[in-house]
């Protein structure tokens, strides 16, 4: 009989085997992170500046743009990110803005850079850099927008914030002081802020003002068990800046301190004399302030500020600036007279609503288009073009549906008429126009409907999109 022999079979089948192949290898996988959550919200002291708000901000960029151009300034636009050396040498070492306040980083490739504390310095690289010196002097430049600056936030001083400049270089006389101080009053009175006091002093030259300063130092020395400890270590790097502390035991101190004009050289006293005898004759509103110094290092002879309010009432400075005629040869430019000064924008419009000043009111349409059917969908987006491109400011609600829906949104932007484009109006190339008032319609053909318009608007006196001339300033 035949011997029957049981073949040993694995226990491990073809598929356990593959899966043992494919299978990976178990490790310690570290649990997933969730996402941080999105604030919603801007950093600290940034802001979003809001559609309401945007009549103000209107006001203030239609008014400064305006008198840049009556006064010859020219626009100029440098960059948020600067070489932060730039501005430890312009604005200076020691100052407020360099030790505790600038953004400063480091970028992917290794440059030191910061989001720029003030305008000045920038401007003035700009003036080097691009050869600005072979121009006509003096040369007048205008610039706006945001600076950044890391300081408890403040009302009217955010991190980041706007100011506008004016900047003038090449020219040594008083009388471009006076013209710059006469330019910042005009920006304020003209935003509607009538009460206006000009702040005024000099602070000599570098020469004069080291001897001054060993005078300041002196005293203040003698007071410092009276100064907050920002300012006795300002006594070291910066002492004028102690003149401006705003501690009401600095400022007793400061009271009876010893006075920079003075101390002034005679080229300095005649060229303070002389601003003062043109500010006279301009009939501007000015106070010698001997405790006035501005914080920057770049500053020399004319320093100045513009305030607003009564001198009874509350008084908020609004802006300064003053000469800085060493500052290019500092930035490795030729010896180079200069002035400026910047206004704080948020500053001017909190002012402007304490006085219920008016900000900017565009000119509201006077014409609505309405459409209805796909067919008139698609030709009003033309004929919106057209009226447009003819300087007619029209007011539109694509996308509603119901004629009466969208005569409900002409009847709240109070227009004068409707143009209503339907199917029929659409095949045959009219429009009917409905006047508001005495609910009158007259259907015309869409090639007499841009004179036909202008024609109505004309008669009634509305003011037309492109009139440059509109204005409420």
């Amino acid at each position: 009989m035949a011997r029957i022999v049981k073949k040993a079979v694995s226990k491990k089948t073809p598929a356990k085997k593959a899966a043992k192949k494919t299978a990976p290898k178990t490790k310690n996988v570290e649990p997933k992170k969730e996402a941080e959550p999105i604030m919603l919200q801007p950093p600290r002291g940034m802001k979003d500046i809001l559609p309401d708000e945007q009549g103000y901000w209107d006001q203030v960029r239609r008014v400064t743009e305006r008198l840049s151009r009556d006064y010859g300034f020219s626009r100029i636009d440098t960059p948020l990110v600067e070489f932060s050396n730039l501005f430890n040498r312009a604005v200076g070492e020691g100052t407020d803005i360099v030790d505790k306040e600038m953004y400063a980083f480091a970028t992917k490739g290794g440059d030191k850079v910061a989001l720029r504390p003030e305008m000045t310095a920038g401007i003035a690289r700009a003036y080097i850099q691009h050869g600005m010196s072979i121009l006509s002097k003096p040369i007048k430049l205008f610039s706006t927008g945001p600076v950044y600056r890391y300081d408890r936030p403040q009302e009217g001083r955010y991190r980041e914030f706007y100011q506008v400049n004016y900047d003038a270089f090449g020219e040594q006389d008083p009388i471009l002081d006076a013209q710059m101080i006469q330019v910042a009053a005009r920006v304020v009175q003209n935003l509607g802020i009538k009460a206006v006091q000009i702040q005024v002093n000099s602070i000599g030259c570098p020469i004069c003002r080291k001897e001054y300063k060993d005078l300041l130092v002196n005293y203040l020395e003698s007071k410092s068990n009276k100064l907050c400890q920002d300012c006795k270590r300002r006594l070291d790097t910066n002492p004028l800046r102690v003149l401006d502390c705003k501690e009401d035991k600095c400022l007793q101190v400061a009271a009876a301190a010893p006075q920079s004009v003075d101390h002034l050289c005679d080229e300095c006293r005649l060229h303070f004399k002389n601003l003062l005898e043109y500010l006279d004759e301009l009939d501007l509103p000015y106070t010698i302030n001997p405790r006035l110094v501005r914080g920057l290092d770049y500053y020399t002879k004319t320093v100045f500020e513009i305030w607003s309010g009564s001198e009874e009432g509350r008084k908020n400075a609004l802006g300064g600036g003053g000469r800085y005629d060493g500052l290019v040869k500092m930035l490795g430019g030729e010896p180079t007279s200069a002035i400026g000064f910047g206004l704080g924008v948020e500053r001017l419009i909190i002012e402007m609503k304490r006085v219920q000043a008016k900000p900017y009111r565009a000119p509201k349409p006077k014409v609505f288009l309405a459409q209805l059917g796909d067919l008139a969908k698609k030709k009003s987006l033309k004929l919106f073009s057209e009226l447009e491109k003819n300087g007619i400011l029209v007011a539109e609600s694509f996308g509603r549906g119901s004629l009466k829906s969208q005569l409900r949104v002409a009847n709240k932007l109070g227009v004068e008429m409707t143009l209503i484009l339907g199917q029929k109006e659409a095949l045959d190339k009219t429009v009917i126009i409905k006047n508001m008032a005495s609910g009158e319609q007259e259907t015309v053909s869409v090639d007499k409907l841009v004179d036909l318009v202008k024609k109505k608007l004309k008669t009634d006196n509305v003011v037309t999109y492109h009139d440059n001339n509109h204005n409420n300033g």
